[in-house]
């Protein structure tokens, strides 16, 4: 799915491992590219379509979602708002066109590594085996891999799940982690997979699962977006590690800086707090509302940010 839109750029718009990770990424001259001369593969290819083509999830909010008019919205997409607006100082094209395409956990990564997509606007964890594929932006979250499970279950962590289906997004660090522990603590668990976050959320809904096994913050979104408060709860230690970014094609220097660059421009007019706010404490666009505080960790990994100015 393609969704095409013209718009004019907007300002608006892993721990200690993560800030120390940050500390070299940030490391990068931030000079612009005097428009047309030597752009990178991928910055050349934008300035000569006047477009950026950004990889959407359709049910992941806050980061990547639909609103009620089927259009992609969510804090991953805001922020990738900012890197176009940088990408377009770059290339000296100031009202870039958006061309939003639909990825999802299993073909994300190729339609970055294939050129498909510019920009991976999701919920996606930058590990060190992705990083082997893709580059990734500074962090812009950090979750872990938990349990839903229906709130009438006497769940409360994964040993209690001893021989019963847990469902798992395709593709996802998630399903990893739950192989891992399965074989780890030889709980016979049945691991089946969905292609999406709604459609594992689904299988739980229509008693094909016992438990849905996704990051922390996406089970409480989808929870909130669904209104099943009262039928589903998130339970279980943390199965997994998972901090956020930015996908983008890996050895190319110019975009790193460009990536990088916007997000010290966010860090440093204050912005980039007042935009996690907006999509995890204030009531969302299609009238959900998450209440989840920024966690000490990214704020610190916010502040690296603005040191490296």
């Amino acid at each position: 799915m393609h969704l095409v839109l013209w718009r004019p750029i907007r300002a608006e718009c892993r721990i200690l491992s993560a800030c120390l990770l940050l500390a070299g990424l940030l490391a990068a001259p931030a000079s612009a590219q005097t428009a047309g001369e030597g752009l990178s593969p991928t910055l050349a290819n934008i300035k000569a379509t006047h477009t950026v083509r950004i990889g959407y999830r359709e049910s992941s909010p806050p980061f990547s979602f639909l609103d009620h008019s089927n259009r992609p919205i969510g804090y991953s997409l805001e922020l990738c708002d900012a890197i176009v607006e940088e990408i377009g100082t770059e290339v000296d094209d100031a009202n870039l066109k958006v061309d939003y395409i639909k990825v999802t956990s299993d073909d994300r990564i190729p339609a970055v590594v294939q050129n498909k997509i510019d920009l991976e606007c999701g919920s996606t964890t930058a590990n060190s085996e992705r990083a082997k594929q893709v580059a990734f932006s500074p962090l812009i979250f950090v979750a872990g891999t938990k349990l839903m499970v229906p709130k009438a279950s006497g769940v409360t962590q994964i040993a209690n799940l001893k021989g019963k289906t847990v469902v798992v997004t395709k593709g996802t660090t998630n399903e990893q982690a739950i192989n891992n522990v399965n074989a780890k603590q030889s709980l016979g668990l049945n691991v089946v997979t969905s292609p999406d976050h709604e459609q594992s959320y689904q299988m739980l809904v229509d008693g094909k699962a016992d438990a849905f096994a996704t990051d922390d913050i996406l089970l409480y979104g989808l929870i909130a977006r669904h209104k099943s408060q009262d039928k589903f709860r998130v339970t279980g230690d943390y199965l997994s590690y998972d901090p956020y970014g930015i996908m983008y094609r890996k050895g190319e220097k110019q975009m790193k800086d460009v990536v990088e660059r916007a997000f010290r421009r966010l860090a440093s007019n204050r912005d980039i707090v007042p935009l996690y706010n907006k999509w995890f404490i204030a009531r969302l666009p299609t009238g959900e509302k998450l209440n989840v505080a920024i966690s000490p960790q990214l704020e610190e990994a916010f502040k690296v940010l603005d040191e490296t100015q």
